[in-house]
């Protein structure tokens, strides 16, 4: 199995208490621990603006803005958004700028993408909330205009949605992947219907989560869809991503879950929703626990095909205890 590392970037409320004037440090020298750590595969960022799990005056720093700022600063570890919405900017402008900071890395960047869901956001910056079949629509019609600059170097579509007349995207990617020269696709969420239906003509990577058997239940539905195209399913890999707090003792776990709690609440949550917020989101996570737990959960997504599981550590930001357990203790043991 192969491991992602998220970088704290303020969305979750996970850089709460720094200067925002030493956010770039925290940020930057994190990567570059990761650069540095062979057994980080990538790191990764949230494409959103607004705090969540409400809008907040705290950081929120923009994705794709850090790509091109982790891209200059590494030389080995791959760069992905975990995931790009695609109506927050233009098909052929998002793929010219991805083009552009794949040639700044060396050839190291994922493109994360998937239809957006954070309504307060959308309505904020002026997108409006289109219903979830136009948001999927313009995602189709997206990674269309991203398949087509990035393997001939121009793009020319008369969609629903988008439209472009010969939008050009030179120099190309560095990057070339099984099926054309360009940047590898990570289509994120499993809706049956639509969504995977779009991992199967386009993806090389899936992102969806979920219990062990809801995982499979997935991809038999991703397989499937497949079959009916004629694609191969074995040409994309399957990922997830999770949660990570290491306890030995329910009083430890007790004590990291409040300091998450504190971080909200000192960011402007109120006591309560801050409390129910990280219950809801962290404390039943299947990665969540004690190591061996930990162990066993991952154990359990490879076992049902996860091959890429991209982990979220809340104390980031402040003490790298947690991820360099998780390097000693969690990732030797997975495929064992």
């Amino acid at each position: 199995m192969k491991f992602g590392l998220f970088i704290p970037q303020g969305w979750r409320y996970d850089l709460v208490g720094i200067e925002p004037a030493k956010h770039w440090q925290v940020m930057s020298d994190l990567v570059r621990y990761a650069d540095q750590t062979p057994s980080w595969e990538s790191v990764w960022v949230y494409d959103h603006f607004h705090t969540t799990p409400e809008p907040s005056h705290e950081a929120t720093h923009e994705a794709w803005s850090l790509m091109a700022g982790f891209a200059g600063i590494t030389s080995r570890v791959r760069l992905g958004q975990m995931c790009t919405c695609m109506s927050y900017r233009e098909p052929t402008y998002l793929a010219k700028v991805a083009a552009t900071i794949d040639h700044i890395s060396g050839g190291r960047i994922e493109m994360g993408i998937g239809g957006g869901w954070y309504e307060h956001e959308w309505r904020a910056y002026g997108y409006g909330f289109p219903s979830a079949g136009e948001r999927l629509g313009r995602l189709r019609e997206g990674v269309e205009i991203f398949q087509q600059m990035w393997s001939t170097g121009s793009a020319t579509l008369d969609g629903k949605y988008y439209q472009a007349d010969g939008a050009l995207c030179f120099p190309q990617p560095l990057q070339t992947t099984s099926a054309a020269n360009r940047i590898p696709i990570w289509v994120a969420g499993g809706g049956p219907k639509v969504t995977l239906k779009i991992a199967a003509q386009y993806a090389d990577y899936t992102n969806y989560f979920g219990d062990p058997e809801e995982f499979a239940a997935k991809t038999e539905i991703l397989r499937g869809h497949c079959r009916d195209i004629g694609r191969d399913f074995d040409e994309i890999t399957l990922t997830g991503n999770t949660n990570v707090i290491i306890a030995d003792n329910a009083a430890e776990l007790d004590e990291k879950l409040g300091a998450v709690s504190a971080r909200m609440i000192q960011g402007g949550m109120s006591p309560d929703r801050a409390t129910a917020h990280v219950e809801r989101s962290l404390r039943d996570q299947p990665t969540v626990g004690t190591a061996e737990q930990v162990v066993e959960a991952l154990r359990a997504m490879r076992d049902a095909g996860l091959g890429y599981a991209i982990a979220y550590f809340p104390d980031a930001a402040y003490d790298r205890t947690t991820i360099e357990r998780f390097e000693r203790e969690i990732m030797p043991e997975i495929d064992r």
